[in-house]
């Protein structure tokens, strides 16, 4: 019997280094491009940086201050959202994908820069392994969602009365909430069942949203163009909206 030299999901997993490979296959010389986080979508950078090192011209928008910093060590020319009009695509990762190819986003805590540079792109292309794909949304039973500091009190109130467990997000050592790069605070919400479909999944997304303080949720529905998923084997599989 033959042991693992990788963990599932991990940088390492041959399917990680496929659909980011894949991935690099669709950015062509002079495109602007959003950078997302999520393991895939890391390996997806460092080959991006490599690929700018032998000759290829491209500029990028990264999703948060940590892919900021990996991208100007990787020596990919960074620009302000806006510079040249939409992005020709984004690359992201996601928590959970749904046979809809609706997803939930934002574990890393980057859901509201990750939605507005989705939102700023021609395409939005989601880099996952195998083990994030699920029947249905909030199957993990962990939705995120971004709130202003000072309403965090009122929208764990309004989040319980919708039947949903909040609980803060703390940083590492525990001692203190979570900061997001806009200076927000994250609640991890506990669904007390796993969405039926999107219908239901828009409803609880517009309840969410309609709360006082509330700045984004990681429920993002109807914006992925393609999902790249990697298998343990090496092999992809793409799943377009188009087919949908």
């Amino acid at each position: 019997m033959t042991t693992r030299e990788f963990t599932p999901g991990s940088k390492e997993d041959p399917g990680v280094q496929a659909v980011a490979a894949r991935a690099l296959e669709l950015v062509a010389d002079g495109s602007r491009v959003g950078l997302g986080s999520g393991r895939a979508a890391m390996v997806f950078l460092d080959g991006l940086g490599a690929r700018v090192r032998d000759g290829l011209r491209v500029s990028a928008v990264p999703t948060s201050e940590a892919v900021a910093d990996l991208a100007m060590q990787a020596r990919i020319p960074l620009i302000e959202l806006g510079v040249g009009g939409l992005l020709d695509l984004t690359v992201d990762g996601a928590d959970e994908v749904a046979p809809s190819l609706d997803l939930v986003k934002g574990w890393g805590g980057a859901l509201v820069r990750e939605r507005i540079v989705a939102a700023s792109s021609a395409r939005q292309i989601i880099l996952v392994s195998e083990n994030k794909l699920v029947q249905r949304l909030g199957e993990r039973r962990r939705v995120p969602v971004e709130v202003i500091p000072f309403a965090a009190w009122l929208v764990a109130g309004e989040l319980a009365v919708l039947d949903i467990v909040p609980t803060r997000r703390m940083n590492v050592a525990g001692d203190r909430p979570f900061v997001t790069d806009n200076g927000n605070w994250i609640i991890d919400c506990a669904l007390p069942e796993p969405l039926a479909d999107t219908s239901s999944a828009r409803q609880l997304e517009h309840a969410i949203r309609a709360i006082a303080g509330v700045v984004d949720t990681g429920l993002f529905l109807g914006t992925a163009d393609v999902i790249l998923v990697g298998h343990t084997d090496g092999h992809v599989d793409t799943l377009s909206r188009a087919a949908h």
